[in-house]
């Protein structure tokens, strides 16, 4: 018979690369849930991207049961992603248990992703037990990761478990933390019910899958549901634990987590973050549900061209275990036919574009990914989101432009400090910085006078100077010491402009871009500069040029290729040769009026690795 208060709902929560899956792995030995035939590393990581690259991409849950004292003990852990695209699927997870695990690698110290998930925990007010891990590295500074823990969480140096999840050196003692120091979940089972979704999945015979908390109350097989937020009724075809694989119980009750087989065959019905009430019950919703945004867009070509509706099929196909990708199509004339896609963040897209490519074998082009812009036009009261340059209204019926703006957290060893904050506040010449700076902390200080601590430092900026190539360059100007990590602020107005380019004399709509306008001039100088060494030359002069609305604000020419009409002269008089020439002249101008450029797919690409 199993006792409510005998269970533990908590989680693990650290930066990439950790030793998060790791740990897991030992907790899943430790309590016999996987025999030691079976076992294999990062067991919760099903995905082989996730395997490879060493990160959880999607988050996983199992049930240990673990004998103490004569009792039996249940311990519910979500392994959670530890990415900050996937935040708030984090904060989903957060809110479905009573305490986190915060584990650091002792040869790093505390990293952005680890501080951006410490935060989201204490909102919630979770029990947070501190574990600092890898402590059979060598080289390493015990002392002084101590000090980052102890100055962050405001403990006693007796509170952090110094722990190896590769050698399973003190793994039973943080096991023991969980049980004494996690609390035991509130147990409401004679209250209507109300549940939490923290993840779902698809089942290609059993339609959404949903992964849930159960808060108060119980549920059953065939036991009729309400989503709340989307208002879809169902009845429920099976609920079970995870052991990490399903398994089948006959109910799940208050305190517990486990899964729902909804039958539903749209995952979109069925949102992270959305309560769950009987159908006749009355229940308000939990708090903190809102619908994930995308925040980076970006178009999907297929590199063979008779492919669109392969790759079509596969966005539908991921878009069933993946919620929060959203595509629509969409045509280029160098690149034909593809998809316009939203994304939580670069990760995603990187995720996303891996697993088209592994998983169906397509071979994609991706251009240049850009954010969301909210346009306000003159005299209404709402906005339209435009998510790509063709999007863009005309400049005349514009009141108003905002854009997404984030909250940045940089974690860095403090000689570094300089390099950071003039890379992070950087503008071309003339131009104003759209950086703000916060506030620094000190996360450690050094004894050895030769060494320096490590320094958080606190920013603003928009969503749009973090797509280039920010991660690449802080990593160089660090020599890879430096960590990151954002989250969304709020959308803040914006001088922003259409930069079109022409080529010919004619507007190529694929190569417009959206810039600040006080950095359009450096922008449209880099584009035609790039043109002019991509595109192929002419028998007539092509001017390759930006501009904004009818003024242009940049220009190159590519010179023509230049047949030499006089090879064929032997002599005679001068007026023989420049006749010559003078006809080549007139059929070059007549060329320019009525030839067109073909753009090759190169100059796309190109313009869109800028």
């Amino acid at each position: 018979m199993l006792n409510l208060n005998l269970i533990r709902n908590f989680c693990i929560i650290s930066h990439v690369d950790h030793g998060k899956s790791t740990l897991a792995d030992r907790f899943l030995e430790l309590t016999g849930t996987i025999s030691k035939e079976k076992m294999k590393p990062q067991y919760l990581d099903r995905l082989p991207l996730e395997r490879e690259r060493g990160i959880t991409i999607k988050l996983q849950s199992v049930t240990m049961r673990y004998d103490l004292e004569g009792k039996e003990y249940v311990l519910n852990l979500i392994d959670t992603p530890g990415h900050v695209d996937f935040s708030y699927e984090v904060s989903r997870s957060l809110a479905a248990v009573e305490g986190a695990i915060l584990l650091v690698d002792a040869g790093q110290g505390i990293q952005a992703q680890t501080l951006s998930n410490l935060y989201l925990a204490q909102k919630q007010n979770l029990q947070i037990i501190p574990v600092i891990n890898k402590i059979d590295l060598e080289g390493i500074d015990l002392e002084n990761v101590k000090k980052e823990i102890i100055n962050l969480l405001k403990i006693e140096e007796k509170e952090i478990i110094c722990a190896s999840a590769k050698r399973g050196i003190n793994v039973e003692e943080i096991l023991l933390a969980v049980i004494n120091k996690i609390p035991a979940p509130k147990i409401e089972t004679d209250q209507p019910l109300k549940a939490l979704i923290f993840d779902s999945c698809f089942d290609d015979y059993r339609g959404v899958i949903a992964f849930v908390r159960v808060f108060q109350g119980s549920l059953r097989a065939e036991d009729k549901i309400k989503f709340l937020a989307t208002n879809i009724t169902t009845s429920i075809l099976e609920v079970g634990i995870f052991s990490p694989d399903f398994k089948k119980e006959p109910e799940l009750k208050s305190g517990q987590i486990g899964y729902i087989v909804t039958g539903l065959k749209d995952i979109e019905k069925c949102r992270v973050g959305d309560t769950i009430s009987l159908i006749n019950g009355e229940t308000k919703p939990l708090v903190g549900y809102h619908e994930p945004q995308s925040m980076v867009f970006a178009g999907l070509y297929p590199k063979q061209g008779d492919q669109p509706e392969k790759l079509r099929q596969a966005l539908t196909k991921l878009k069933l275990n993946d919620a929060s990708l959203i595509f629509e199509p969409e045509h280029s004339l160098a690149l034909g036919f593809g998809f316009r896609a939203g994304f939580l963040g670069l990760l995603h897209l990187d995720v996303v574009q891996e697993r088209l490519k592994r998983e169906y074998d397509l071979d994609l082009v991706i251009t240049s990914p850009s954010v969301a812009y909210q346009i306000w036009l003159k005299g209404e009261n709402n906005f339209l989101v435009i998510h790509s340059p063709s999007e863009f209204p005309d400049p005349a019926k514009i009141d108003k432009i905002k854009e997404p703006w984030m909250t940045v957290d940089i974690i860095s060893p403090q000689k570094y400090l300089g390099v950071i904050m003039d890379f992070a506040t950087t503008a071309p010449q003339g131009a104003k910085s759209r950086t703000n700076f916060l506030s620094l902390e000190y996360l450690s200080q050094s004894e050895n006078k030769f060494e320096q601590g490590r320094i958080i430092i606190h920013l603003e900026m928009p969503l749009s100077l973090l797509l280039v190539d920010f991660y690449d360059k802080l990593k160089s100007l660090t020599q890879g010491y430096a960590s990151y990590s954002y989250a969304f602020l709020d959308y803040r107005e914006a001088e922003v402009v259409k930069l079109d380019i022409l080529v010919g004399g004619e507007k190529v709509e694929q190569l417009a871009t959206l810039v600040y306008d006080d950095w359009a001039y450096q922008a449209g100088r880099k584009i035609v500069t790039a043109l002019k060494d991509i595109l192929p030359r002419q028998l007539f002069e092509v001017k390759v040029q930006a501009a904004i609305g009818g003024k242009i604000i940049a220009a190159e020419r590519i010179s023509p290729l230049r047949k030499d009409v006089t090879a064929k002269l032997y002599g005679g008089d001068v007026t023989r040769k420049r006749k010559l020439l003078e006809k080549q002249k007139k059929g070059k101008k007549k060329m320019m009026q009525l030839g067109k450029v073909n753009i090759p797919a190169e100059a796309y690409l190109a313009i869109m690795k800028r």
